[in-house]
């Protein structure tokens, strides 16, 4: 989720995780170029997706039509990745969504989605009507491919770029940085990806490529994300953050079982049962 004025949201991420830019080769690009570094492998990108979704939805298949107020001062959430009226990512797909097909059921909400987004409000003044219409539209596959993108270019590819930069190398390191990016956004809060990534870069003594290991790393990672999700600086969303640690406690059990490479099948229980990945 993007917490951040209108006008400037989909270039928080680029700017906060601090991208390291490379070429197809590997080596280093000028400061200028813009070009993100390739993605994880398909399978793995899968795998990542089937597990967020069960942290987002409970079911392993993407839910691209869930919409409701989960009344944490963020105001709709929807979508396969909590999308929220009130952060800008769903303005974003709603107008991505309007360039691919103008007449679709949400286009009239968007002028109301981007207002909402600029003053970070929960308000549904302007937005009569649009659960309905959401779950209208996820039956389109222009909708769903909005969707896809605004979670690929948003927060996959900078928890890429992030792992990348740290010298993070597992497919578990990246679901991380990637859940942590969709759950707590690549803004510049106190809570965003970057700020928990830095307190754990601080407690495990220095990033994983240098001083700490990745183990030690993801150890302290989880450490500070949990800590933040109990804690968060955002008094509105404190009831539901916290009654969410169990996606942290999930993914810190693989860890625990030696499962780096996300091998399949696996099990994944945030909420008490378990839920198989295949």
């Amino acid at each position: 989720m993007i917490i951040a004025g209108a006008a400037a949201l989909l270039l928080a991420g680029a700017a906060v995780v601090g991208i390291v830019v490379l070429s197809s080769a590997g080596s280093a690009l000028p400061p200028d170029a813009v070009q993100s570094t390739l993605p994880a492998p398909a399978a793995e990108r899968r795998t990542a997706d089937q597990i967020i979704s069960v942290f987002e939805n409970d079911v392993t298949d993407i839910q691209y039509g869930y919409i409701e107020d989960l009344q944490d001062g963020r105001g709709y959430t929807a979508g396969r990745a909590g999308f929220c009226s009130a952060c800008g990512d769903m303005a974003e797909v709603v107008r991505r969504y309007t360039e691919a097909s103008p007449a679709n059921p949400l286009a009239s909400f968007l002028p109301g989605l981007t207002r909402l987004a600029a003053e970070g409000s929960d308000s549904h003044v302007g937005l009569e009507g649009m659960p309905q219409a959401w779950a209208q539209a996820s039956a389109d596959p222009q909708f769903r491919a909005a969707q896809d993108a605004v979670v690929d270019e948003t927060y996959y590819r900078p928890a890429v770029d992030l792992a990348r930069q740290l010298g993070l190398t597992s497919s578990l390191a990246r679901l991380v940085l990637y859940d942590t990016a969709i759950q707590h956004g690549v803004d510049e809060g106190p809570d965003s990806l970057a700020a928990v990534a830095d307190r754990a870069t601080r407690e495990a003594g220095g990033e994983p490529a240098d001083a700490a290991g990745e183990t030690i790393w993801l150890e302290a990672f989880f450490s500070a994300r949990r800590a933040t999700l109990e804690q968060p600086s955002n008094p509105d969303t404190r009831e539901v953050w916290a009654g969410s640690v169990g996606r942290v406690d999930a993914l810190h059990e693989l860890l625990h079982e030696g499962n780096l490479n996300l091998d399949l099948p696996l099990e994944i229980n945030p909420w008490g049962t378990p839920v198989e990945i295949r």
